[in-house]
């Protein structure tokens, strides 16, 4: 692998297949145990109920503040709503993997309620595009979680072009849907998520005023780039020497982001709701504590933005196709092939 970190100007390459699912077949031979941590966990939507509810509440009074406080509707969003998108996306990333309810139907309709308060409608989009990021993780044609490549080279390694890249982060994701293969970006599902958070724009907008409007787009801007939530993205995959290819978050954030900060274990078994994620490192440390991981996105936030040896391009690739991780675990082991998709 290529070392020149401050030049980069291609991905990390690797000719093995993606590591989580070998790690998932060897940890359920070990530790036959872990299967009791699989199922769903339906108090996950009294928890968006409170969510929506809290998101809205504000919305409507920063709306009949009028649009002349618009620096109070993104001051607020910045520190309260960024913390509660987070979350609903959290609960969103949860309903993709059927880990609310049992009934698929169910849960896309959970996705639905966690978008409405994001204002620009994204929830069936991701759902859509996640199991794709499991199924062919680091392909960059089926991938989008890898940036595209003019996207890397446009932002290269400069600390303001990444802040840009954080704040405007939701925006190139859309522009990443284009490069999967044989996917239906507007399916049924998608437009039924459009029409549902254009209807309720249009409320906010005629019941409380565009400063309503305003903090719920702040909301979910900040929540997902320019805020050390954002850090969240780079934790995930990102690695400045290719060795290991997703990493976890143990830090204090976790008690108020349900856990979404173990990152690994998810990818080892995403059959494994948020409630139960922290039990499967327990269950087998011998996996987990080998590996790096980060205590703070804060400071993983700050160095990304500022640390030159960090760029889009530190991310790790494999050739398109050698990836097909559900086909193959189904193959050689149902329950491993339940863990590891979530079904």
């Amino acid at each position: 692998m290529n070392n020149n970190f401050l030049a980069r100007t291609e991905y990390f390459k690797s000719d093995e297949k993606q590591p989580h699912v070998e790690r998932c077949q060897k940890m359920i031979k070990d530790h036959p145990e872990i299967a009791t941590l699989f199922g769903r966990q339906p108090w996950t939507f009294a928890i968006l109920l409170c969510l929506v509810t809290l998101q809205f509440s504000i919305a409507a009074y920063m709306g009949t503040l009028g649009l002349g406080y618009w620096w109070a509707a993104l001051i607020v969003a910045w520190i309260v709503g960024a913390f509660a998108n987070h979350n609903m996306y959290v609960v969103i990333h949860e309903a993709t993997h059927n880990l609310v309810f049992k009934s698929r139907l169910a849960n896309r309709w959970v996705v639905i309620l966690a978008d409405l308060a994001n204002a620009i409608p994204g929830g069936q989009g991701f759902s859509t595009y996640h199991l794709k990021h499991h199924a062919h993780q680091g392909e960059h044609e089926m991938d989008t979680d890898l940036a595209g490549y003019w996207e890397a080279k446009l932002v290269g390694n400069s600390w303001w072009r990444k802040s840009l890249w954080l704040l405007f982060f939701p925006v190139f994701q859309i522009g990443r849907a284009y490069r999967v293969e044989n996917v239906n970006t507007f399916t049924k599902w998608v437009l039924i998520n459009i029409a549902c958070a254009v209807v309720v724009d249009i409320a906010m907008i005629y019941f409380f005023g565009w400063n309503a409007i305003v903090y719920m787009v702040g909301s979910m801007f900040f929540s997902l780039g320019l805020h050390p939530l954002g850090a969240r993205w780079v934790q995930e995959h990102y690695t400045l020497d290719g060795e290991q290819e997703t990493h976890s978050y143990y830090g204090p954030l976790n008690n108020i982001s349900m856990n979404i900060g173990y990152h690994v274990e998810h990818h080892d078994f995403p059959a494994i709701p948020w409630t139960n994620i922290k039990k499967l490192k327990a269950m087998a440390p011998e996996y987990y504590d080998n590996l790096r991981s980060h205590n703070s996105w804060f400071s993983l936030w700050l160095e990304f933005i500022f640390n030159p040896k960090y760029s889009l391009f530190s991310r790790v690739t494999r050739e398109n196709g050698k990836n097909k991780v559900v086909v193959e675990i189904g193959k050689s082991s149902k329950q491993t092939a339940s863990a590891f998709s979530g079904n």
